[in-house]
């Protein structure tokens, strides 16, 4: 017989970045210095993303776009690609996002995209323990998600290829 299930997350909203904790802070500062570093000429969208692993290493990322659009790469996924291929088996404590715009500001926290949710949650399954995600735009409020989890809650992972 079908039944309905819900299926709703928990988030943190801190209103503005001087509400996170000390290390929280660093992380996002380190995000946002490696958005101004992105190499996003046809978008003019700039993402940075900085890892914190569990051995205290801080590792960053941000988008780098191509004219052959498909090309290009997330800045989530550089970071998590970096980290898996520098630093094989320590396991990711915490992700900070920061988005910015050319054009317009953006006010809003700006959540990974779908590709990039599917290789986060790859390395939340692979080492069977949250990652706390925390999304800032470029001005305004700071999302904390306590897990990949709640933004891609039927995600795919190797269980099922077995």
């Amino acid at each position: 017989m079908a039944f309905q299930k819900k299926i709703s997350f928990d988030v943190t909203i801190y209103d503005s970045f001087d509400e996170l904790s000390e290390g929280d802070k660093l992380l996002m500062s380190a995000a946002v210095s490696a958005r101004k570093r992105a190499y996003a000429p046809y978008s003019n969208f700039f993402v940075g993303a900085s890892i914190l692993l569990e051995n205290d290493e801080i590792i960053e990322g941000n988008n780098q776009e191509n004219a052959s659009y498909p090309s290009g790469l997330c800045a989530e996924r550089v970071a998590v690609f970096y980290a898996g291929a520098n630093f094989p088996g320590v396991q990711i404590k915490t992700i900070a996002i920061s988005a910015a715009a050319l054009n317009h500001e953006v006010s809003e926290p700006a959540a990974p995209c779908g590709n990039c949710r599917q290789a986060i949650s790859e390395y939340e399954f692979k080492q069977a323990k949250p990652i706390k995600i925390l999304l800032m735009g470029e001005t305004g409020g700071v999302i904390e998600c306590d897990s990949v989890a709640d933004l891609l809650p039927l995600g795919f992972n190797s269980s099922y290829l077995e």
